[in-house]
């Protein structure tokens, strides 16, 4: 359903939301380990985190990525998507097709387009805060 890249994105979102909420600010090193994925690759992803304004990069000694407290509330997973991803996953055809439309459907048009619904539902209404929440009550786990 998500591109690799957006799988990573949403993870490092995460722990730097995670490490915002107790005040730290991570670095890459930090997140790629944590997240399992390569550095390069990660720092990538985070400069795409930073140019939609999702995240914040501080350069320098004490420097690191960082998400305002007051931000996790309004943060929605479905911003994190649409960054790195677009809006495909929330219009696009369940079989991959550039011609499926409601005029045109393809054979699982209608089967998707509810889940593709509801999907967009739960990542519009999902903010980093409840996210966060859930680790630290450890209801939920970000491991690998």
């Amino acid at each position: 359903m998500f591109s690799k890249s957006c799988e990573y994105g949403i993870r490092a979102t995460i722990f730097i939301a995670t490490q915002s909420y107790l005040n730290n600010r991570t670095g890459i090193k930090d997140i790629a380990k944590k997240i399992d994925s390569p550095e390069a690759f990660t720092a990538k992803i985070l400069q795409t985190l930073v140019k939609a304004n999702i995240i914040q990069s501080t350069k320098g000694v004490g420097g690191g990525f960082e998400i305002p407290k007051k931000n996790l509330t309004e943060i929605k997973l479905a911003q994190i998507v649409s960054a790195i991803d677009g809006d495909k996953v929330f219009t696009g055809c369940g079989l991959g097709l550039s011609h499926c439309s409601e005029s045109h459907p393809c054979p699982v048009h209608e089967k998707f387009k509810a889940i593709r619904n509801e999907l967009a539902f739960m990542l519009e209404n999902t903010n980093l805060e409840e996210l966060v929440l859930g680790l630290k009550s450890g209801e939920t786990f970000l491991r690998y």
